[in-house]
């Protein structure tokens, strides 16, 4: 009996809140609906916070609180991680309240509302480079900003997801035996990221890629392309002569240029 009554309390104490949120969201005060928005919102009660500041916003314009209620609005669409949201209302801020001490803040909370939305390296990396371009950008504007390191951080994060996305691309041409097209994959990723970790097995699957590639072609572009894997397997033996593919790559080097000669004593006899 006792645990009956409790669990009434309990459903008209919460019927009671939501008439009182519901008798101010339908007031039609502005004034009544910006000051419950922004108790809500220091509630942390982001959902229902939103729900108020959508129905005001554009009444406020001219107002001295519309500063902090686009502030809080656009944290509200963080804190519900609704980020594609938040990057564009954190993004409007920064550019619209030029003078405000949020607007540090703001546009770096549009770049992070991007680095949130970074998928996997599997898929499309749209948000990830958008992420990026606003992240360098902040670090421009803002060189003495306490977050610049943060900011470095980040923005190796994605690069690195790029980059593993670029050689997902690359093996997957090369495992479709489509060499040339590898070829072009891995050597923009290498253009791009010098530095990457992947740097020496990219280099010798451009080889491999490479040696293939004349392996395939019509007869007459095979001396041409053998040369090519060789000045490719030089380069590698440079860069890496103690590798771990050093071995591969001098037996693949001595395959291109007995290949070369082979084709073009072949060719004198025709």
């Amino acid at each position: 009996m006792i645990g009956l009554l409790l669990l009434s309390g309990m459903i008209l104490w919460g019927s009671a809140c939501k008439s009182s949120f519901e008798r101010v969201r339908t007031s039609g005060n502005a004034e009544t609906i910006i000051n419950k928005a922004f108790e809500l919102y220091e509630a942390k009660d982001y959902q229902r916070a939103q729900t108020l500041f959508d129905l005001v916003l554009t009444s406020l314009r001219g107002d001295n609180r519309a500063e902090k209620a686009y502030y809080y609005y656009a944290y509200t669409h963080y804190y519900l991680k609704q980020y594609l949201l938040g990057a564009y209302y954190f993004k409007t801020f920064s550019n619209t309240f030029l003078n405000s001490p949020f607007r540090e803040e703001s546009a770096f909370m549009s770049a992070y509302c991007n680095f949130k939305l970074s998928p996997t390296y599997r898929l499309d990396q749209g948000n990830t480079k958008t992420a990026i371009e606003e992240f360098q950008l902040f670090t421009n504007l803002y060189p003495k900003s306490t977050r610049i390191d943060e900011c470095n951080k980040l923005i190796d994060i994605m690069r690195r997801k790029l980059e593993e996305k670029a050689l997902a691309e690359g093996q997957l041409y090369y495992n479709l035996r489509q060499y040339q097209s590898a070829v072009i994959t891995f050597d923009n990723l290498l253009r791009d990221y010098p530095e990457s970790p992947d740097a020496e097995r990219v280099r010798f699957l451009v080889a491999r890629a490479d040696f293939l590639l004349s392996e395939n072609s019509i007869v007459e572009k095979r001396e041409e392309r053998y040369r090519e894997t060789t000045k490719r397997c030089e380069e590698f033996l440079r860069k890496y002569p103690n590798g771990k593919y050093t071995k591969d790559i001098k037996d693949l080097k001595k395959s291109a240029e007995e290949a070369a000669i082979a084709i073009k004593n072949r060719l004198k006899a025709t």
